[in-house]
């Protein structure tokens, strides 16, 4: 038996020939036994894949930072330059109906009341002793319209609740300067529902419609999406600062935008959520992320785009 040269041929060559398995001059077959059934598995799974790939499909969503609004919220604001003389009431505070709230220095205005009120007593008088002077009634009409005039404006001095409901948000102090429209406090309706505001790039505005599905996710409680749909979609894309104006000075400032936005809106059907196993209160002024489903489209399309020009698809 000649022995063959370990030199010349492959290892696996010269260990069939010592086994004498195989006929001479036969095809060596070195490949391992899994290959086989490894290669009608990846057949399998190839025909799997197309159906999936051609049948399936992949939504896009419209994503921008969105803020949890107290719908029953009144902002009240300073109707006239003055300064704070007291504040009657603290936040979480309830108050009825025309309760005080808020006190303003009324010195200047006590003092023009005072004034009034001592000439229209010396008019007085002079008309019960001359009842024919034309002169001087003309002139207690006067200072009686002026006496209301003035009774108005210390009236103003004092803010009062326009509403019932739960103080929140104070934002003053005693002996600060405030000017005409300067924020004061704000009252919620306990019970009234909230909603959330979303700012969604403004090149999706085509495809946003009444009924959109909206998923948000609060900023701190990751995964605990609440669903909802658009009950409101704004006309117009406007820029940041209309946005930030439209939001408030309280809660504008704080969300980061870049970019035309389209501004919208959904109810929420619940005053609190779950988080982590637990449920929790909405607050106003809470933030999040708001994505809103606005299109889909195939697999197989999105993996190979020039397609859609020989199928026409245009997605959904």
């Amino acid at each position: 038996m000649v022995t063959p040269r370990e030199d010349l041929f492959r290892t696996e060559a010269i260990d069939a020939y010592r086994e004498g398995t195989d006929a001479v001059g036969a095809v060596l077959r070195v490949t391992p036994g899994w290959i086989n059934w490894s290669y009608w598995l990846l057949l399998a799974v190839i025909a799997a894949v197309i159906p999936y790939l051609v049948f399936g499909t992949v939504h896009e969503y419209a994503t921008g930072p969105a803020v949890i609004r107290a719908l029953s919220r009144v902002d009240l604001t300073a109707q006239r330059a003055g300064t704070v003389s007291s504040i009657a009431v603290q936040p979480g505070q309830r108050v009825k109906t025309g309760e005080v709230l808020v006190s303003f220095h009324v010195a200047d205005e006590a003092a023009v009341l005072e004034r009034l009120s001592s000439e229209i007593e010396l008019r007085t008088i002079a008309v019960l002793r001359d009842p024919a002077d034309q002169a001087a009634r003309q002139a207690l009409i006067t200072l009686r319209a002026d006496r209301m005039l003035a009774e108005a404006r210390l009236e103003e001095r004092t803010m009062r609740a326009p509403r019932p409901g739960v103080v929140r948000d104070v934002r003053i102090r005693p002996g600060q300067q405030l000017e005409p429209g300067e924020h004061v406090l704000s009252l919620v309706d306990e019970e009234g529902p909230f909603v959330v505001v979303a700012m969604l790039p403004g090149h999706y505005r085509p495809l946003l419609q009444h009924g959109t599905p909206v998923r948000l996710e609060l900023s701190g409680y990751r995964y605990a999406y609440q669903t909802t749909a658009l009950d409101a979609v704004g006309d117009e894309v406007v820029g940041p600062a209309e946005v930030r104006r439209y939001l408030g000075a309280e809660i504008g400032d704080a969300i980061a935008l870049a970019g035309p936005t389209v501004i919208v809106r959904s109810a929420l059907s619940s005053r609190t959520f779950e988080a982590d196993g637990r449920t929790l209160q909405y607050y106003d002024g809470m933030q999040g992320t708001a994505e809103a489903r606005v299109r889909e489209e195939s697999i197989l399309l999105t993996l190979v785009p020039g397609l859609r020009a020989l199928v026409g698809y245009g997605g959904t």
